[in-house]
């Protein structure tokens, strides 16, 4: 399967301006998680629905949502019209002031988010929903610090990538900021030797009621969870974790934050993924599908309780951008559109019809996947080169020969990937066609012979 090349959609003038922006990328442009050197970004002219071509004109399947948040796939046009909209009516506003966008996008929202989580605040994006989410929690609970999982990611403004659980947060962790993590239940690679599920769930949650006890429950103010994590790994908390967390953070008056700035808005099959199990959290944070990342916005869904204290008492926080025309006017017309297109209902669909099943098959005939799992649009495939020892193909954080040469087969198979670590991410748009799902899957199926050469046992 090759590269499929676009005549028509894609003109030697717009080739010809990509280059021209990429020349100026390189001289002006600072990317993020980058060595700034050796980066060759990828240029893109132009996207629609699962699809984007590159900067020579190829068409490209997007598998990775872009940073899976690209729900609704490129170019939706019922929201591209409703921002249109928006910008002839209203393009900014204060956050003080009333603006009909912010009220419809809080109303849906509130209608959305599970038990009383009827109060919305709005932020710019997930980092900084998470940021107010655990100053929020902080003042309510009135003890500072938090607990976070190994194996997350949060964002990557200062608190917030503290409370990451993974590499990205070294360079700026100086242990000053009142976040512990705790050992995640993460069965396939379990940290405590546990042989089932039942096993790996009794003991983190031993785990984590110890880890409280020993941190002393009365200097514990929030705890903070990604419902299933996200570029962290896709490894879905087994049966009764996610509520005997809920459980231990009501026994010591811990507040319970649910991230979902990845997993929300019908990601894994659900509008949010607590609804897998019937968890009501005491703050949820969202972002990038709310809109599907078309206009910058994330935000927090607030309790009724943790309403209350700010009632009277003035919140210290906010954004100059917060609750944006233009991005509310995209979330409306996003939600409206899963809604009325069923997205999320196939979301669900086509993860167990045709992901799942694929996936455990490509495990079934390549010796290079050690492990796959997921729900809805939201799967990984994990490579090892021992199945017996579960060696990764990839150190954890970072990459290697290995998956750099199965990234490459799957671009050169005409897929845009999501690879971290050595693992890749199955994500695609939750309205993408069964037949680009499967032409993908094609794809990747293609790509994990090459991972099978590296197999050492």
């Amino acid at each position: 399967m090759s590269i499929e090349v676009s005549t028509e959609a894609i003109t030697d003038q717009e080739i010809a301006a990509g280059a021209r922006a990429h020349e100026l990328d390189r001289r002006h442009v600072f990317h993020s998680w980058q060595a700034q050197g050796p980066f060759a970004p990828m240029t893109v002219l132009k996207a629609e629905g699962a699809h984007v071509w590159d900067g020579e004109g190829n068409k490209l399947l997007d598998f990775s949502s872009q940073l899976v948040n690209t729900n609704i796939g490129h170019q939706h046009p019922k929201v591209v019209a409703a921002i249109q909209e928006q910008a002839g009516k209203l393009c900014t506003i204060a956050p003080q002031h009333v603006n009909d966008a912010r009220s419809e996008a809080a109303r849906l929202i509130a209608e959305l988010t599970p038990g009383d989580l009827d109060h919305v605040f709005f932020t710019n994006g997930g980092a900084d929903a998470v940021e107010h989410a655990i100053r929020m929690a902080r003042l309510h609970i009135g003890k500072h610090k938090v607990l976070s999982a190994y194996r997350s990611y949060h964002g990557g403004t200062h608190l917030a990538v503290n409370a990451t659980g993974d590499p990205r947060r070294f360079a700026s962790d100086h242990a000053t900021d009142g976040v512990v993590h705790f050992m995640p239940a993460y069965h396939y690679r379990s940290y405590f030797s546990a042989a089932t599920e039942a096993e790996e769930t009794e003991r983190a949650l031993r785990h984590l009621e110890d880890t409280i006890i020993l941190e002393g429950p009365a200097t514990v103010g929030a705890l903070i969870l990604e419902s299933i994590p996200g570029s962290a790994g896709i490894y879905m908390p087994p049966a009764g974790y996610m509520e005997g967390v809920r459980e231990l953070t009501r026994k010591y008056g811990i507040v319970f934050i649910a991230d979902e700035v990845m997993a929300g808005f019908g990601r894994s099959g659900k509008w949010f993924s607590v609804d897998h199990w019937d968890v009501v959290p005491d703050l949820l944070t969202f972002a990038k599908g709310v809109n599907s990342g078309y206009v910058p916005l994330g935000g927090v869904a607030i309790s009724d309780a943790i309403f209350e204290t700010f009632r009277e008492r003035a919140y210290p926080g906010g954004l100059t951008y917060s609750g944006h025309p233009l991005a509310c006017a995209a979330a409306v017309a996003t939600i409206n559109a899963m809604k009325d297109e069923g997205m999320v209902e196939n979301s669900a669909r086509i993860g167990a019809d045709i992901i799942g099943p694929a996936l455990r098959e490509l495990k079934a005939k390549h010796p290079s996947v050690g492990d796959v799992r997921g729900t809805g649009c939201f799967w990984a495939v994990e490579l090892v080169t021992n199945r017996e020892t579960r060696e990764p193909m990839a150190p954890y954080g970072g990459s290697s020969p290995a998956m750099s040469a199965v990234t490459g087969a799957l671009k050169k198979a005409g897929m845009l990937p999501f690879v971290n670590f050595n693992r890749i991410h199955v994500v695609p748009p939750l309205n993408i066609t069964d037949e680009d799902l499967r032409a993908g899957l094609a794809m990747l199926d293609e790509a994990l012979s090459v991972a099978d050469t590296f197999v050492t046992a």
